[in-house]
Protein backbone atom coordinates (compact mmCIF):
# COMPACT_ATOMS: atom_id res chain seq x y z
CA UNK A 1 0.00 0.00 0.00
CA UNK A 2 1.19 3.15 -0.86
CA UNK A 3 -0.34 6.38 0.97
CA UNK A 4 -0.16 9.74 -0.49
CA UNK A 5 -1.40 13.27 0.90
CA UNK A 6 -3.81 15.62 -1.43
CA UNK A 7 -3.34 19.17 -0.33
CA UNK A 8 -6.07 21.78 -1.23
CA UNK A 9 -5.11 25.05 -1.42
CA UNK A 10 -7.18 27.26 1.06
CA UNK A 11 -9.04 31.02 -0.39
CA UNK A 12 -6.67 32.85 1.65
CA UNK A 13 -3.10 33.01 2.03
CA UNK A 14 -1.29 30.49 4.34
CA UNK A 15 -4.23 27.95 4.41
CA UNK A 16 -4.15 24.68 2.69
CA UNK A 17 -5.97 21.72 3.36
CA UNK A 18 -5.39 18.44 3.75
CA UNK A 19 -6.61 14.47 2.80
CA UNK A 20 -5.00 11.09 2.50
CA UNK A 21 -5.73 8.64 0.19
CA UNK A 22 -4.29 5.09 0.45
CA UNK A 23 -3.07 3.25 -3.44
CA UNK A 24 -3.41 -0.71 -3.43
CA UNK A 25 -1.62 -1.95 -6.64
CA UNK A 26 -3.40 -4.73 -8.39
CA UNK A 27 -1.40 -7.88 -9.73
CA UNK A 28 -3.52 -8.09 -12.98
CA UNK A 29 -4.11 -5.08 -15.35
CA UNK A 30 -7.33 -6.48 -16.85
CA UNK A 31 -9.14 -6.84 -13.94
CA UNK A 32 -11.31 -4.23 -12.99
CA UNK A 33 -10.29 -1.11 -10.25
CA UNK A 34 -11.85 0.12 -7.35
CA UNK A 35 -11.89 3.30 -5.93
CA UNK A 36 -13.83 4.16 -2.10
CA UNK A 37 -14.72 7.53 -0.97
CA UNK A 38 -16.36 8.82 1.98
CA UNK A 39 -17.72 11.54 3.77
CA UNK A 40 -18.23 13.85 1.44
CA UNK A 41 -20.70 15.44 3.27
CA UNK A 42 -17.88 15.68 6.44
CA UNK A 43 -20.07 15.01 9.36
CA UNK A 44 -21.53 11.98 7.72
CA UNK A 45 -19.86 8.79 9.55
CA UNK A 46 -20.76 5.65 9.09
CA UNK A 47 -19.27 5.11 6.26
CA UNK A 48 -15.74 6.57 7.36
CA UNK A 49 -15.71 3.77 10.50
CA UNK A 50 -16.75 1.43 7.65
CA UNK A 51 -13.55 2.18 5.70
CA UNK A 52 -11.15 1.91 8.79
CA UNK A 53 -13.11 -1.63 9.24
CA UNK A 54 -12.16 -2.58 5.53
CA UNK A 55 -8.48 -1.50 5.73
CA UNK A 56 -7.07 -4.63 7.81
CA UNK A 57 -8.79 -6.83 4.86
CA UNK A 58 -6.95 -4.87 1.86
CA UNK A 59 -4.09 -4.87 3.85
CA UNK A 60 -4.06 -8.89 4.38
CA UNK A 61 -5.33 -9.27 0.89
CA UNK A 62 -2.11 -7.23 0.00
CA UNK A 63 0.08 -9.19 1.70
CA UNK A 64 -1.41 -12.57 0.29
CA UNK A 65 -0.94 -11.11 -2.81
CA UNK A 66 -5.16 -11.51 -4.06
CA UNK A 67 -5.79 -8.02 -4.78
CA UNK A 68 -6.05 -8.47 -8.75
CA UNK A 69 -7.39 -4.72 -9.63
CA UNK A 70 -5.85 -1.03 -8.31
CA UNK A 71 -7.84 0.40 -5.29
CA UNK A 72 -7.88 3.88 -3.99
CA UNK A 73 -9.29 4.52 -0.77
CA UNK A 74 -10.37 8.12 0.56
CA UNK A 75 -11.40 7.49 3.97
CA UNK A 76 -12.18 11.35 4.14
CA UNK A 77 -12.63 12.61 1.50
CA UNK A 78 -13.53 16.27 2.61
CA UNK A 79 -11.10 18.14 5.26
CA UNK A 80 -12.99 21.77 4.15
CA UNK A 81 -15.95 20.50 5.65
CA UNK A 82 -14.36 18.64 8.45
CA UNK A 83 -13.04 21.65 9.48
CA UNK A 84 -16.36 23.79 9.63
CA UNK A 85 -17.66 24.47 12.95
CA UNK A 86 -20.62 27.23 13.54
CA UNK A 87 -21.29 27.82 16.19
CA UNK A 88 -20.41 24.96 18.02
CA UNK A 89 -22.04 22.97 15.44
CA UNK A 90 -20.55 21.17 12.81
CA UNK A 91 -21.62 22.26 8.83
CA UNK A 92 -19.98 19.61 6.66
CA UNK A 93 -22.59 19.55 3.96
CA UNK A 94 -22.20 22.94 2.68
CA UNK A 95 -18.69 25.20 1.69
CA UNK A 96 -19.62 28.26 4.32
CA UNK A 97 -17.22 30.11 1.80
CA UNK A 98 -19.76 29.42 -1.66
CA UNK A 99 -22.55 28.18 -0.10
CA UNK A 100 -22.51 25.10 -2.11
CA UNK A 101 -23.56 21.76 -1.34
CA UNK A 102 -20.07 20.09 -1.13
CA UNK A 103 -21.92 16.85 -3.09
CA UNK A 104 -23.17 19.19 -6.32
CA UNK A 105 -21.49 21.23 -8.93
CA UNK A 106 -18.39 18.49 -9.57
CA UNK A 107 -17.63 18.63 -13.60
CA UNK A 108 -20.37 16.73 -15.52
CA UNK A 109 -17.81 15.74 -18.57
CA UNK A 110 -18.27 14.19 -22.03
CA UNK A 111 -16.49 12.01 -21.85
CA UNK A 112 -14.49 10.01 -18.63
CA UNK A 113 -11.07 11.66 -19.58
CA UNK A 114 -8.91 13.50 -16.60
CA UNK A 115 -7.73 16.13 -19.82
CA UNK A 116 -11.73 17.63 -19.74
CA UNK A 117 -11.14 18.82 -16.54
CA UNK A 118 -11.50 22.43 -15.36
CA UNK A 119 -8.51 24.16 -14.46
CA UNK A 120 -8.98 25.05 -11.00
CA UNK A 121 -5.48 27.39 -10.57
CA UNK A 122 -8.14 30.16 -9.38
CA UNK A 123 -11.01 28.47 -8.42
CA UNK A 124 -12.30 28.11 -4.97
CA UNK A 125 -10.87 26.02 -2.32
CA UNK A 126 -14.15 23.28 -2.81
CA UNK A 127 -14.16 23.36 -6.41
CA UNK A 128 -10.85 22.52 -6.27
CA UNK A 129 -11.56 19.60 -3.99
CA UNK A 130 -14.43 18.03 -6.30
CA UNK A 131 -11.72 18.27 -9.37
CA UNK A 132 -9.12 16.53 -7.36
CA UNK A 133 -11.27 13.95 -6.30
CA UNK A 134 -12.75 13.56 -9.66
CA UNK A 135 -9.33 13.36 -10.84
CA UNK A 136 -8.73 10.51 -8.24
CA UNK A 137 -11.52 8.50 -9.35
CA UNK A 138 -11.66 8.75 -13.25
CA UNK A 139 -10.78 5.80 -14.94
CA UNK A 140 -11.80 3.37 -12.37
CA UNK A 141 -14.71 0.26 -13.29
CA UNK A 142 -15.77 0.63 -9.41
CA UNK A 143 -16.75 3.80 -7.84
CA UNK A 144 -18.38 4.06 -4.47
CA UNK A 145 -19.29 7.39 -2.44
CA UNK A 146 -20.85 6.40 1.10
CA UNK A 147 -22.86 9.12 2.29
CA UNK A 148 -25.94 8.25 5.07
CA UNK A 149 -29.07 9.96 5.61
CA UNK A 150 -31.02 11.63 8.88
CA UNK A 151 -32.55 8.06 9.90
CA UNK A 152 -32.98 5.47 7.19
CA UNK A 153 -32.19 2.13 5.79
CA UNK A 154 -29.56 1.18 4.05
CA UNK A 155 -30.11 1.88 0.47
CA UNK A 156 -28.23 3.14 -2.93
CA UNK A 157 -28.39 5.45 -5.88
CA UNK A 158 -27.94 3.85 -9.35
CA UNK A 159 -28.09 5.12 -13.10
CA UNK A 160 -30.86 3.25 -14.66
CA UNK A 161 -27.83 2.31 -17.30
CA UNK A 162 -26.26 0.23 -14.27
CA UNK A 163 -29.45 -1.87 -13.15
CA UNK A 164 -29.79 -4.82 -12.92
CA UNK A 165 -26.47 -5.49 -13.68
CA UNK A 166 -25.33 -3.83 -10.07
CA UNK A 167 -28.16 -6.35 -8.65
CA UNK A 168 -25.02 -8.44 -7.03
CA UNK A 169 -23.57 -5.65 -5.56
CA UNK A 170 -26.39 -4.76 -3.24
CA UNK A 171 -26.89 -8.42 -2.56
CA UNK A 172 -23.56 -8.62 -1.50
CA UNK A 173 -23.33 -5.31 0.72
CA UNK A 174 -26.70 -6.69 2.69
CA UNK A 175 -28.33 -3.13 0.75
CA UNK A 176 -32.38 -3.17 1.85
CA UNK A 177 -32.86 -0.78 -0.71
CA UNK A 178 -32.36 0.81 -4.68
CA UNK A 179 -33.13 3.88 -6.07
CA UNK A 180 -32.91 4.15 -9.60
CA UNK A 181 -32.29 7.82 -11.54
CA UNK A 182 -31.86 8.74 -14.93
CA UNK A 183 -30.84 12.30 -14.94
CA UNK A 184 -28.16 14.86 -12.99
CA UNK A 185 -28.52 18.21 -13.69
CA UNK A 186 -26.44 19.63 -10.12
CA UNK A 187 -23.68 17.63 -10.71
CA UNK A 188 -23.32 14.85 -7.75
CA UNK A 189 -20.13 12.90 -7.46
CA UNK A 190 -21.83 9.84 -8.58
CA UNK A 191 -23.71 11.78 -11.65
CA UNK A 192 -20.01 13.38 -12.71
CA UNK A 193 -18.38 9.25 -12.31
CA UNK A 194 -21.77 7.87 -14.49
CA UNK A 195 -22.62 10.74 -16.54
CA UNK A 196 -19.29 10.80 -19.09
CA UNK A 197 -20.10 6.67 -20.27
CA UNK A 198 -23.71 7.34 -21.35
CA UNK A 199 -22.70 8.35 -25.05
CA UNK A 200 -19.07 6.71 -25.22
CA UNK A 201 -18.82 3.28 -27.53
CA UNK A 202 -19.74 0.09 -25.67
CA UNK A 203 -16.44 -0.98 -25.63
CA UNK A 204 -15.18 2.62 -23.26
CA UNK A 205 -18.60 2.28 -21.23
CA UNK A 206 -18.56 -1.48 -20.34
CA UNK A 207 -21.23 -0.84 -18.05
CA UNK A 208 -21.14 -5.20 -17.92
CA UNK A 209 -18.50 -4.14 -15.64
CA UNK A 210 -18.82 -0.77 -14.25
CA UNK A 211 -20.06 0.33 -10.90
CA UNK A 212 -21.28 3.65 -9.30
CA UNK A 213 -23.12 4.38 -6.55
CA UNK A 214 -24.24 7.09 -3.79
CA UNK A 215 -24.09 4.21 -0.35
CA UNK A 216 -26.34 5.62 1.69
CA UNK A 217 -25.41 3.74 5.12
CA UNK A 218 -28.86 4.48 7.45
CA UNK A 219 -28.68 7.34 9.75
CA UNK A 220 -26.41 10.13 10.91
CA UNK A 221 -25.76 8.49 14.20
CA UNK A 222 -25.39 4.71 13.47
CA UNK A 223 -21.86 4.91 13.94
CA UNK A 224 -21.44 1.65 15.62
CA UNK A 225 -18.67 -0.90 15.73
CA UNK A 226 -20.80 -3.65 14.79
CA UNK A 227 -22.29 -1.87 11.93
CA UNK A 228 -19.07 -0.83 10.64
CA UNK A 229 -17.71 -4.53 10.55
CA UNK A 230 -20.71 -5.34 8.85
CA UNK A 231 -20.52 -2.92 5.81
CA UNK A 232 -16.56 -3.45 5.66
CA UNK A 233 -17.72 -7.43 5.16
CA UNK A 234 -20.44 -5.92 2.66
CA UNK A 235 -17.12 -4.01 0.28
CA UNK A 236 -15.53 -6.55 0.76
CA UNK A 237 -17.94 -8.93 -0.79
CA UNK A 238 -18.50 -7.04 -3.82
CA UNK A 239 -14.76 -6.29 -3.91
CA UNK A 240 -14.02 -10.17 -4.25
CA UNK A 241 -17.63 -10.69 -6.43
CA UNK A 242 -16.33 -7.90 -8.89
CA UNK A 243 -13.13 -9.49 -9.54
CA UNK A 244 -10.98 -6.89 -7.32
CA UNK A 245 -9.72 -9.10 -4.86
CA UNK A 246 -9.21 -12.92 -4.91
CA UNK A 247 -10.69 -14.70 -2.44
CA UNK A 248 -11.93 -18.44 -3.28
CA UNK A 249 -12.90 -18.76 0.34
CA UNK A 250 -15.94 -16.70 -0.03
CA UNK A 251 -19.19 -17.25 -1.50
CA UNK A 252 -20.92 -15.40 -4.48
CA UNK A 253 -23.63 -13.29 -3.27
CA UNK A 254 -27.06 -14.64 -3.45
CA UNK A 255 -29.95 -12.61 -5.59
CA UNK A 256 -30.73 -9.36 -4.10
CA UNK A 257 -33.68 -9.12 -1.65
CA UNK A 258 -34.10 -5.53 -1.21
CA UNK A 259 -36.82 -3.37 -3.16
CA UNK A 260 -36.04 -1.05 -5.98
CA UNK A 261 -38.17 1.77 -7.26
CA UNK A 262 -37.42 4.61 -9.34
CA UNK A 263 -36.71 7.99 -7.66
CA UNK A 264 -39.86 9.47 -9.40
CA UNK A 265 -41.94 7.29 -6.93
CA UNK A 266 -40.13 9.40 -3.74
CA UNK A 267 -42.89 11.58 -1.73
CA UNK A 268 -40.56 13.76 0.31
CA UNK A 269 -43.67 15.45 2.01
CA UNK A 270 -43.22 18.57 2.68
CA UNK A 271 -44.29 20.26 5.97
CA UNK A 272 -47.40 22.06 5.65
CA UNK A 273 -46.36 23.78 9.04
CA UNK A 274 -43.54 24.86 11.46
CA UNK A 275 -42.99 23.36 14.46
CA UNK A 276 -42.26 20.06 16.68
CA UNK A 277 -42.45 16.71 14.90
CA UNK A 278 -44.28 13.61 16.29
CA UNK A 279 -43.78 11.02 14.05
CA UNK A 280 -45.94 7.71 13.44
CA UNK A 281 -43.47 5.65 10.95
CA UNK A 282 -40.04 5.00 11.37
CA UNK A 283 -37.79 3.49 8.34
CA UNK A 284 -38.90 0.19 6.76
CA UNK A 285 -42.52 0.70 7.97
CA UNK A 286 -45.13 -0.22 4.93
CA UNK A 287 -47.73 2.09 4.75
CA UNK A 288 -51.29 2.34 3.13
CA UNK A 289 -52.50 5.93 1.98
CA UNK A 290 -54.50 7.83 4.31
CA UNK A 291 -52.14 6.65 7.15
CA UNK A 292 -50.81 9.32 9.40
CA UNK A 293 -47.58 9.72 8.96
CA UNK A 294 -46.48 12.34 11.72
CA UNK A 295 -48.09 15.37 13.16
CA UNK A 296 -46.81 18.49 13.21
CA UNK A 297 -47.44 20.75 16.85
CA UNK A 298 -47.29 24.17 15.58
CA UNK A 299 -49.43 26.28 18.25
CA UNK A 300 -48.80 24.08 21.47
CA UNK A 301 -51.50 24.04 24.07
CA UNK A 302 -54.06 25.27 21.36
CA UNK A 303 -57.14 24.39 19.84
CA UNK A 304 -56.08 23.28 16.34
CA UNK A 305 -52.41 23.58 17.37
CA UNK A 306 -52.00 20.78 15.81
CA UNK A 307 -51.72 19.50 11.74
CA UNK A 308 -51.73 15.94 10.59
CA UNK A 309 -49.52 14.87 7.72
CA UNK A 310 -51.03 11.96 5.88
CA UNK A 311 -49.73 9.18 3.19
CA UNK A 312 -50.72 10.21 -0.84
CA UNK A 313 -49.85 6.79 -1.05
CA UNK A 314 -49.04 3.25 -0.42
CA UNK A 315 -45.39 2.71 0.15
CA UNK A 316 -42.00 2.17 2.58
CA UNK A 317 -40.54 4.73 4.81
CA UNK A 318 -37.18 4.68 3.42
CA UNK A 319 -36.06 8.01 5.73
CA UNK A 320 -36.98 10.37 8.18
CA UNK A 321 -35.54 13.36 9.46
CA UNK A 322 -33.16 12.78 12.65
CA UNK A 323 -33.97 16.54 14.36
CA UNK A 324 -37.59 17.14 15.53
CA UNK A 325 -38.41 20.91 14.71
CA UNK A 326 -39.08 21.76 11.31
CA UNK A 327 -39.83 24.64 9.16
CA UNK A 328 -43.07 24.95 7.13
CA UNK A 329 -41.84 23.68 3.57
CA UNK A 330 -39.10 21.51 4.46
CA UNK A 331 -39.16 17.41 3.71
CA UNK A 332 -40.12 15.01 6.33
CA UNK A 333 -39.48 11.85 5.42
CA UNK A 334 -38.58 9.88 2.15
CA UNK A 335 -41.76 7.74 1.08
CA UNK A 336 -40.86 4.87 -1.41
CA UNK A 337 -44.52 4.89 -3.51
CA UNK A 338 -45.66 1.93 -5.44
CA UNK A 339 -46.84 4.27 -7.68
CA UNK A 340 -44.97 7.63 -9.66
CA UNK A 341 -45.53 10.74 -6.73
CA UNK A 342 -47.53 13.56 -7.53
CA UNK A 343 -44.81 15.57 -6.08
CA UNK A 344 -42.14 13.63 -8.30
CA UNK A 345 -39.04 15.17 -8.87
CA UNK A 346 -36.05 14.92 -11.49
CA UNK A 347 -32.73 15.32 -10.68
CA UNK A 348 -31.40 15.86 -6.81
CA UNK A 349 -34.23 15.00 -4.09
CA UNK A 350 -32.91 17.58 -1.71
CA UNK A 351 -30.31 20.32 -1.38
Amino acid sequence: MQKSIERIAGDSEGVFYEFPAFHFTGADKAAPSAYLQSALHAGELPGVVAIDALMPALNRAEAEGRIRGNITVVPWANPIGRAQYHFGEHQGRFHLGTRTNFNRAFPLLAAPDAALLPDTTFGTADQQLKTRLLQLSIGHDIVLDLHCDDEGLAYLYVHTSLWPAMADCAAAMGIDAVVLWSEDSAGTFEGATIMPYQNVPADVAKFERRVATTVEYRGMLDVDGELAASDAEGLYRLLVARGVIADPALAAPGPFTGFVAPLENIDMMPAPRAGAVLYDVKPSDRVSKGARLATIVHTPGEAGGRTEVMAPQDGVILTRRSRRIIRAGEDLLKLVGDKKSADARSGTLED
